[in-house]
């Protein structure tokens, strides 16, 4: 909401320093086409780091995903552990008694 009621004042002030600073970037303009090579440099160079940490971030994400699953399915089952465990005893001693057949 505010950058759309700032959003007057950005293009006024975007489009004055624009205009204020034209003349030095026409006289910059030939210096650009040197720095070009060493953007292009950059440019490479940050794909090949990219390349070889994505697989690094990837992974670690989904890690961080099992183990959140994994905190919330024992935060879920942990409290009925008691309960879990008298349905248990319940379940022994009603094996352990046997019918009596005549």
């Amino acid at each position: 909401m505010f950058h759309l009621l700032t959003l007057p004042f950005r293009i006024f002030f975007g489009v004055l320093f624009a205009l204020l600073l034209l003349p030095f970037g026409l006289l910059l303009a030939p210096f650009a086409l040197l720095a070009l090579p060493f953007l292009l440099l950059r440019a490479v160079l940050k794909l090949i780091v990219l390349s070889l940490v994505a697989p690094l971030i990837i992974l670690a994400a989904l890690f961080a995903v099992v183990v959140a699953i994994g905190a919330v399915l024992m935060a879920a089952l942990v409290p009925l552990i008691p309960f879990a465990l008298i349905a248990l005893v319940i379940w022994l001693a009603v094996r352990s008694s046997r019918p009596a057949y005549v």
